[in-house]
């Protein structure tokens, strides 16, 4: 009788995603972190009081430190860091050109749930990538600088103007659907992204992550978890402020 066959957990599942695409996955994380640096310190300048003022400026210097803190990562990987944020350059565009925002508040909750949706694929992607990298990202994105960012300045806001809660919990449902839009693209035209993906759904589903296993399927089918997941996250953080989602 043959020796039953029994998993060895040391040994590694192979992977799909290349150090090309660990590499780029930084770049974007990098860019984006570097682009809500720059919305945060738009929003800041225009606040309409000084303690807002102060409140976002300080969120934006946090941003910018999470930003270095990646680049010395992808310089450590050997690659070029401007080279690397550069591929993803402009890629917010059709964002912004598609919700365009008439009120401060408006620009303020679109910068929350945009960026905050980017974090959360990026966290999802990040568990593809080797343990020194993935560490360092979800440390990054797991410090608390989104939450705390705008969901104050927004909420109380909010909680005080019933009609401006009405408009924001709107204008909410149309930033996530377009921000999605943005991660469809983004997995239609990088597969490098997809590779980690598929990766990281992997590693989860080894671990015992309820529902990891829908992710490991098809392009379609790891698609389709992602934008739960995503969606799953915009919900609880528009509660977070209060607003329906």
């Amino acid at each position: 009788m043959s020796e039953p066959q029994h998993h060895d957990p040391s040994v590694a599942t192979e992977k799909l995603a290349t150090d090309r695409d660990a590499v780029g996955l930084l770049g974007l994380i990098a860019y984006t972190e570097l682009a809500t640096f720059g919305r945060l310190a738009a929003d800041a300048a225009h606040a309409p009081t000084l303690a807002q003022r102060h409140q976002l400026s300080r969120h934006a210097g946090k941003m910018l430190a999470r930003h270095e803190r990646v680049l010395e990562r992808i310089a450590d990987l050997g690659a070029d860091p401007e080279a690397e944020m550069g591929a993803f350059d402009g890629i917010f565009d059709d964002f912004e050109a598609r919700t365009p925002s008439s009120t401060w508040w408006e620009g303020v909750l679109k910068g929350y749930v945009g960026h905050g949706v980017a974090d959360d694929f990026c966290r999802l992607a990040a568990d593809g990538l080797d343990d020194e990298s993935r560490d360092l990202v979800l440390e990054i994105l797991s410090d608390g600088v989104d939450s705390e960012r705008s969901a104050t300045v927004i909420a109380d806001a909010a909680a005080a103007d019933p009609v401006l809660a009405s408009r924001l919990a709107l204008w909410g449902r149309r930033l996530v659907g377009e921000a999605l839009g943005l991660v469809q693209t983004l997995l239609s035209e990088r597969e490098g992204l997809s590779r980690l993906l598929a990766d990281g759904a992997g590693h989860r589903t080894e671990a015992g992550t309820p529902g990891a296993a829908d992710a490991t399927g098809t392009a379609a089918d790891r698609q389709a978890w992602v934008f739960s997941q995503l969606t799953a996250e915009h919900t609880r953080r528009m509660g977070r402020l209060g607003l329906a989602a």
